[in-house]
């Protein structure tokens, strides 16, 4: 898959959670096991918005970027770090039970995320030809 390809749909799916996150955090967190109970875990919701729009914008801004460039690689190293964090912090949410119903689901987006990100990263550190 061609950088802009997997940027782009990493992009859209950061910019998807996050706007969901942002606009219908009671609707959203129940389905992972989790209560909003006053305004200030919804805005803490919408604060983690931040984040994920971040990394989708930053996302959509390097989806030109060069194949096999130097900029090509850091954008998917710090990606993939990114994700693989992802990773850890919610499995370790479904450990201690704090996510469950879809809380499974966000250790397999993240993961599935990582592995792209290990994808396009060793695809973009094959020399050229």
């Amino acid at each position: 898959m061609s950088n802009k390809t997997f940027l782009t749909i990493h992009g859209m799916v950061y910019a998807i959670f996050g706007l969901g996150l942002f606009c219908i955090p009671n609707l959203l967190w129940p389905y992972y096991g989790l209560q909003l109970n006053d305004e200030y875990s919804v805005f803490l919701s919408q604060h983690t918005t931040i984040f994920l729009m971040g990394i989708a914008t930053i996302s959509f801004l390097f989806r030109d970027v060069e194949e096999k460039s130097v900029y090509a690689k850091k954008i998917l190293t710090g990606l993939l770090w990114t994700n693989i964090l992802g990773v850890v912090i919610t499995l370790y949410a479904v450990y201690i039970g704090v996510f469950y119903g879809l809380g499974w689901s966000d250790p397999a987006f993240f993961s599935f995320f990582s592995i792209l990100c290990f994808i396009n990263l060793r695809r973009n550190q094959q020399p050229n030809n």
